[in-house]
């Protein structure tokens, strides 16, 4: 039987890789594409217009990462990265450098599934409007609404400002720099006590128990993720 879901391009050099994960997103559902090298990945990604692309940073012609520069120059599909590189440097380069999420080698088939339909709520959700449900959090960016359990919070403007950052990027890591970046700009890309101080005031007014919260992860030593749950 075809699959007739979204369509994933895997760029990986391994063919037991690729074998494995045709055959368990085929099983998912999904319409798989695949390539054994970073240039053949470039080439399959424009002829095929994956929703989704999982790409190996250790191939065989390039980095890995330059391929992920060069698909993020026309391609805003979300991406996840699935590598043996565990160190911090690589993580934080990867998702610095476009990555939507980052996955190592060895991986639960699972644990990948789950990402992807992350990945795919998060693309969906942009792409249909500015109204955000995460379980009890409720944002409205048109109105600058946020409600939880109902109830309206207020934030401060840099608070919604964070909290909007995390809402259009639902589900993504976002690294201690891009977030400095992008609220307080380019000079304060390694003042990561900013982001820590005002991600713990959000947890203070969203989560039911700020010390072990459901909605604002923390990806340790890489930054944050706000969870998209049922």
């Amino acid at each position: 039987m075809t699959a007739t879901g979204p369509s994933i391009l895997v760029i990986d050099d391994e063919i037991q890789l690729r074998r494995l994960l045709q055959i368990t997103l085929e099983a998912a559902g999904y319409q798989v594409h695949s390539a054994a090298s970073g240039q053949e990945g470039l080439r399959e990604a424009a002829m095929a217009r994956p929703e989704l692309v999982i790409l190996d940073l250790g191939l065989p012609d390039q980095d890995g990462i330059e391929v992920l520069k060069k698909l993020r120059e026309w391609a805003t599909v979300p991406i996840i990265v699935l590598s043996v590189r565990a160190g911090e440097k690589d993580i934080v380069g990867a998702l610095d450098g476009g990555a939507d999420d980052y996955l190592t080698k060895p991986f639960h088939s699972g644990e990948l599934l789950a990402r992807i339909r992350t990945a795919l709520r998060h693309r969906h959700a942009t792409e249909h409007g500015t109204v955000f449900q995460s379980g009890p959090l409720f944002v409205d960016l048109t109105a600058r609404t946020v409600k939880r359990k109902g109830e309206v919070v207020k934030l401060t403007p840099i608070e919604y400002s964070l909290l909007a950052l995390f809402v259009r990027n639902a589900g993504k890591v976002l690294t201690h720099r891009y977030i400095l970046r992008e609220i307080w700009g380019p000079t304060f890309e390694e003042e990561s006590q900013y982001s820590r101080v005002y991600v713990a005031q959000l947890r203070k007014k969203l989560e039911d128990n700020p010390t072990n919260p459901r909605l604002l992860l923390t990806e340790s030593g890489i930054g944050y993720r706000l969870a998209i749950e049922e």
